[in-house]
């Protein structure tokens, strides 16, 4: 199969697309025959070596973690896929961006969702959901996403919408727009924050969502009256100091059947910043570690 591979950790100029072993689905895998893969900052943090104490990869290593497909094989006691159905999920640390990928956790695409949105979905959902989930009932409740203009703060916009709650997002200016896009109302991140949301939300913020790890989960508890309302799916060195709750993205089919049946619902539709042909991957790589991704970068196949 053909596949994007880097044989030895470092920048861009690594990552070569050549043939590679086709890979095996093991008991309750199943393999896919992908369409699109999505890229996300945990790709190129691995693929440059700054996460090897602990997530280490054997060499070489093929990136990409969530995509989209078609399956073409089922490992040892799957019964819930036909060959043929087109599903979107999670692999391990590395293996998405190849013609084949074997996935743990998956669910039915929404017909409505373009290849393109599927593979955007996988990671970002899972992730937004278990932060989501963590800090219990949303119904009601004014929720602050930090970080909402990228992938899994704008999933966790929807989502956290879809379930009731009213939602303030922090981003750029730029992005202002595209949060209100999104059910959001916008606000500007960084210093003066607390300030700014008087107006916003004159009853007070009641739970924050951190998926930004810019050094403000600080400021963030203050915010919200305490660490316990608030939870961060990126800043875990702050988290600890702070004692916030940190929730880690999992490999988890009842979340991507959650954000699915959200999808086929309208509720939720994974935004799409930019597409690359697996060629590029490259290029992917360097847009997605120069920041400002406004939703998520995915690799067509």
């Amino acid at each position: 199969m053909r596949a994007a591979r880097y044989h030895e950790y470092g920048g861009t100029d690594t990552l070569v697309v050549e043939q590679a072993p086709d890979p095996l689905p093991g008991p309750g895998e199943i393999r896919v025959r992908v369409a699109a893969a999505g890229v996300n900052p945990v790709d190129w943090k691995v693929r440059d070596g700054s996460v090897r104490d602990f997530l280490p990869v054997d060499l070489p290593a093929i990136p990409g973690r969530d995509a989209v497909g078609l399956v073409d094989m089922t490992g040892e006691g799957v019964t819930s896929v036909d060959i043929g159905d087109r599903v979107f999920g999670l692999g391990g640390v590395t293996g998405a961006t190849a013609e084949l990928a074997v996935l743990s956790a998956w669910a039915p695409a929404p017909a409505a969702w373009s290849d393109e949105e599927a593979a955007g979905a996988g990671l970002a959902s899972v992730t937004a959901l278990g932060g989501l989930r963590a800090l219990g009932r949303l119904e009601g409740r004014t929720l602050l996403v930090e970080g909402a203009a990228g992938g899994v703060g704008g999933a966790a916009v929807e989502i956290a919408r879809a379930l009731g709650a009213t939602v303030i997002g922090t981003a750029s200016e730029r992005n202002h727009a595209y949060l209100a896009s999104l059910g959001a109302v916008p606000v500007t991140y960084g210093a003066g924050l607390a300030e700014r949301l008087t107006g916003l939300a004159p009853n007070g913020v009641d739970l924050v969502l951190d998926a930004a790890a810019s050094g403000s989960l600080p400021d963030l508890v203050e915010i919200a009256g305490g660490p316990d309302r608030v939870v961060t799916v990126a800043d875990h060195v702050n988290a600890e100091r702070l004692g916030v709750r940190v929730a880690n993205a999992v490999n988890d089919s009842a979340l991507l059947a959650e954000a699915a049946a959200l999808g086929e619902q309208g509720r939720y539709v994974p935004r799409i910043d930019r597409t690359y042909p697996l060629e590029e991957i490259a290029q992917a790589h360097a847009h997605s570690e120069r920041g400002h991704v406004r939703g998520k970068i995915v690799i067509l196949l």
